[in-house]
Protein backbone atom coordinates (compact mmCIF):
# COMPACT_ATOMS: atom_id res chain seq x y z
CA UNK A 1 0.00 0.00 0.00
CA UNK A 2 1.35 3.39 -1.01
CA UNK A 3 1.97 5.78 1.86
CA UNK A 4 2.94 9.42 1.56
CA UNK A 5 4.01 11.52 4.54
CA UNK A 6 4.74 15.23 4.11
CA UNK A 7 6.89 17.41 6.31
CA UNK A 8 8.70 20.73 6.19
CA UNK A 9 5.86 23.22 6.22
CA UNK A 10 5.88 26.27 8.43
CA UNK A 11 5.62 30.03 8.58
CA UNK A 12 7.93 32.32 6.65
CA UNK A 13 8.03 35.93 5.54
CA UNK A 14 7.52 36.92 1.94
CA UNK A 15 10.68 36.40 -0.06
CA UNK A 16 11.78 33.52 2.13
CA UNK A 17 12.27 29.85 1.34
CA UNK A 18 11.00 26.49 2.53
CA UNK A 19 11.67 22.92 1.49
CA UNK A 20 8.89 20.38 1.71
CA UNK A 21 9.59 16.66 1.90
CA UNK A 22 7.40 13.68 1.15
CA UNK A 23 8.47 10.24 2.32
CA UNK A 24 7.03 7.68 -0.06
CA UNK A 25 6.69 3.95 0.38
CA UNK A 26 4.76 0.94 -0.92
CA UNK A 27 5.13 1.49 -4.67
CA UNK A 28 4.74 -1.71 -6.66
CA UNK A 29 6.01 -0.44 -9.99
CA UNK A 30 8.70 1.91 -11.24
CA UNK A 31 6.62 4.46 -13.12
CA UNK A 32 4.63 6.97 -11.15
CA UNK A 33 3.60 10.56 -11.28
CA UNK A 34 4.60 12.18 -7.99
CA UNK A 35 3.39 15.65 -7.33
CA UNK A 36 2.75 18.54 -5.03
CA UNK A 37 -0.67 20.11 -4.80
CA UNK A 38 -2.03 22.87 -2.62
CA UNK A 39 -5.31 24.13 -1.32
CA UNK A 40 -5.97 27.51 0.26
CA UNK A 41 -9.09 28.18 2.36
CA UNK A 42 -12.11 28.68 0.13
CA UNK A 43 -10.24 27.67 -3.01
CA UNK A 44 -10.02 24.51 -5.07
CA UNK A 45 -7.05 22.23 -4.79
CA UNK A 46 -4.54 22.94 -7.54
CA UNK A 47 -1.44 21.34 -8.97
CA UNK A 48 1.87 22.94 -8.12
CA UNK A 49 4.53 20.65 -9.55
CA UNK A 50 4.80 17.03 -10.63
CA UNK A 51 7.56 14.68 -11.67
CA UNK A 52 7.41 11.45 -13.66
CA UNK A 53 9.56 8.75 -12.12
CA UNK A 54 9.88 6.94 -15.44
CA UNK A 55 12.08 9.59 -16.96
CA UNK A 56 12.20 12.60 -14.68
CA UNK A 57 9.93 14.88 -16.68
CA UNK A 58 8.64 17.75 -14.60
CA UNK A 59 5.63 20.02 -14.86
CA UNK A 60 4.98 23.28 -13.02
CA UNK A 61 2.05 25.57 -12.53
CA UNK A 62 2.67 28.92 -14.20
CA UNK A 63 2.35 30.67 -10.84
CA UNK A 64 5.40 28.89 -9.41
CA UNK A 65 7.69 28.55 -12.44
CA UNK A 66 11.12 29.91 -11.72
CA UNK A 67 10.52 29.91 -7.96
CA UNK A 68 9.74 26.28 -7.06
CA UNK A 69 11.72 23.17 -7.90
CA UNK A 70 10.50 19.59 -7.59
CA UNK A 71 13.02 16.81 -7.15
CA UNK A 72 13.37 13.34 -5.69
CA UNK A 73 15.99 11.26 -3.96
CA UNK A 74 15.57 7.70 -5.15
CA UNK A 75 17.82 6.27 -2.45
CA UNK A 76 15.70 7.86 0.27
CA UNK A 77 12.36 7.40 -1.53
CA UNK A 78 11.69 11.05 -0.86
CA UNK A 79 10.09 13.76 -2.94
CA UNK A 80 11.02 17.41 -2.38
CA UNK A 81 9.64 20.80 -3.22
CA UNK A 82 12.10 23.65 -2.87
CA UNK A 83 10.14 26.87 -2.62
CA UNK A 84 11.98 30.17 -3.04
CA UNK A 85 10.81 33.76 -3.27
CA UNK A 86 7.64 32.84 -1.45
CA UNK A 87 4.61 35.09 -1.72
CA UNK A 88 1.59 35.43 0.57
CA UNK A 89 -0.53 33.85 -2.17
CA UNK A 90 1.54 30.68 -1.80
CA UNK A 91 -0.01 30.14 1.63
CA UNK A 92 -1.95 26.88 1.60
CA UNK A 93 -2.04 23.30 2.75
CA UNK A 94 0.42 21.43 0.57
CA UNK A 95 -0.21 17.80 -0.31
CA UNK A 96 1.96 15.12 -1.82
CA UNK A 97 0.18 12.78 -4.22
CA UNK A 98 0.93 9.89 -6.55
CA UNK A 99 -0.56 7.79 -9.33
CA UNK A 100 0.80 4.96 -11.43
CA UNK A 101 1.41 5.99 -15.04
CA UNK A 102 2.74 4.47 -18.25
CA UNK A 103 3.52 7.82 -19.84
CA UNK A 104 4.83 11.14 -18.53
CA UNK A 105 1.97 13.05 -20.17
CA UNK A 106 -0.41 11.40 -17.71
CA UNK A 107 1.15 13.46 -14.94
CA UNK A 108 -0.20 16.81 -16.10
CA UNK A 109 -3.80 15.61 -16.17
CA UNK A 110 -6.62 16.44 -13.76
CA UNK A 111 -6.23 15.99 -10.02
CA UNK A 112 -8.72 13.15 -9.81
CA UNK A 113 -6.17 10.92 -11.53
CA UNK A 114 -4.08 11.00 -8.37
CA UNK A 115 -5.29 8.23 -6.09
CA UNK A 116 -2.71 8.35 -3.31
CA UNK A 117 -2.53 11.38 -1.06
CA UNK A 118 -0.62 12.44 2.02
CA UNK A 119 -2.12 14.23 4.99
CA UNK A 120 -0.74 17.64 4.04
CA UNK A 121 1.60 20.20 5.55
CA UNK A 122 0.73 23.84 6.13
CA UNK A 123 2.67 26.68 4.53
CA UNK A 124 2.00 30.23 5.67
CA UNK A 125 3.70 33.21 4.05
CA UNK A 126 3.31 36.59 5.73
CA UNK A 127 3.76 39.94 4.01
Amino acid sequence: QVQLVESGGGSVQAGGSLRLSCAASGFSSNNYCLGWFRQAPGKEREGVAVIYTGGGSTYYADSVKGRFTISRDNAKNTLYLQMNSLKPEDSAMYYCAAVGAKYNTYCSGPLYRYNYWGQGTQVTVSS
